[in-house]
Parts: C-alpha cells; sequence; structure tokens
C-alpha cells in the first residue's frame, strides 16, 4: 500500500520583530532627540518616518511639557510586529491623564493629542505602576497603511 505523506500545512516565516527602546531625559533636548533617533531608527528598518516622527515628536514633547518630574527620564519604545509601529512615551506623572482639547485658534500650543489622533490610527493611554503612565499610539506601515496623500490645493 502506498501512501503519500505530506506536511499539512506549510510554515510561514515569521515576521521579524524588531523594537528600540530609549531613556531619555525629561527636557526639550530629550524630546527632540526622541524624534530624531526615532526617524533614523525608521530609516534603517526600511519604514516610512511620515507619519510617525510626527507622533514620535508629539508624544515626547506631552511627556516633558506635562509628565516631567524633575530629575526623571521618560522613555521611548517602538516596536513593529507584522505591519503596526506601536510607539509608546512612559512618563513619571502617572497623576496626570492626558485628553485632547481644542484649543483657541490664536494659540501656539495645545493641540498635540489632536495630531496624534489625526495621524495615528489608534492611541490611549495605560496608567501604572505608580507613578507611571504610558501613552502609545499605532500606525499602521505595511500596504494597508498607506495612507493616501492630500490632493494639492
Amino acid at each position: 500500500m502506498n501512501q503519500e505523506i505530506s506536511d499539512p500545512a506549510p510554515r510561514l516565516a515569521a515576521a521579524p520583530v524588531r523594537n528600540l527602546s530609549l531613556q531619555l531625559s525629561s527636557t526639550p533636548r530629550g524630546a527632540r532627540l526622541a524624534r530624531l533617533l526615532a526617524t533614523e531608527q525608521l530609516r534603517t528598518w526600511g519604514l516610512p518616518t511620515h507619519p510617525a516622527e510626527l507622533v514620535v515628536a508629539e508624544l515626547s514633547a506631552n511627556a516633558v511639557t506635562h509628565g516631567r518630574v524633575p530629575g526623571r527620564d521618560f522613555r521611548l519604545l517602538l516596536y513593529v510586529v507584522g505591519g503596526i509601529l506601536r510607539i509608546e512615551v512612559t512618563d513619571t506623572r502617572g497623576d496626570r491623564m492626558p485628553c485632547p482639547q481644542h484649543s483657541a485658534t490664536d494659540a501656539e500650543s495645545g493641540r498635540g493629542l489632536l495630531l496624534v489622533e489625526a495621524f495615528a490610527d489608534r492611541w490611549g493611554v495605560v496608567p501604572g505602576p505608580p507613578p507611571l503612565k504610558t501613552v502609545w499610539a499605532e500606525v499602521e506601515t505595511g500596504p494597508t497603511g498607506s495612507r493616501p496623500v492630500a490632493p494639492p490645493r
């Protein structure tokens, strides 16, 4: 009796998990470094830098502006699984939870989370452990995450 034995399911190569974790000073310089280093890492991974660099810039700026405790750093974590880039910024002001606000039209600040909301596919906040909080955002980087470019006006 002849029997053909075949593998019931082809094995798919696992997509690589890429990550970057940085601890940065809770200063404007630390926020700038977060954006620059994240942008460079995305280029190294061969991923588009837009809109992720804007999301990193806004979340880092919020961490050093609203989440700053003197002498304590903030953490930036980037990781990619499949076609999703997750950006996490952790600061030491878990008692201050962020919420998007509409600013006056002539205000020079106050629109950061509205920008994150506009550029990220999803975002949220995870409290703790005390005194920490993590604000995260996800951006699709694969073909389904390609965002159409607005036509010129």
